[in-house]
């Protein structure tokens, strides 16, 4: 049995960002963001969940910045004194 979950959990939301580029089929964008679930250990989004959200940023009506950051902290993608800088509008 496949657990879903209710809600995007905000790690997926911002992977879901880095990994949609708006030019890839939402379908493809769904498979790579239950993939990053799998990792994380977290329920994976319902196709509907994943095609709401992702008109939703593709329209600017999402703005997950911060999470993006956080994101890239979590995974060392980028330094804390570039995310810093980018807080606090140095760079």
């Amino acid at each position: 049995m496949v657990g879903l979950a209710p809600r995007i959990d905000s790690r997926l939301l911002a992977a879901l960002v880095r990994i949609d580029a708006g030019r890839q089929p939402i379908a493809e964008t769904n498979r790579r963001v239950g993939r990053v679930a799998a990792e994380l250990g977290l329920p994976k989004p319902s196709y509907e969940q994943v095609r709401v959200t992702v008109h939703a940023i593709r329209r600017g009506k999402c703005n997950p910045g911060i999470g993006d950051l956080l994101l890239d902290f979590a995974f060392r993608t980028r330094s804390p004194e570039e995310i810093l800088d980018i807080l606090t509008g140095a760079k």
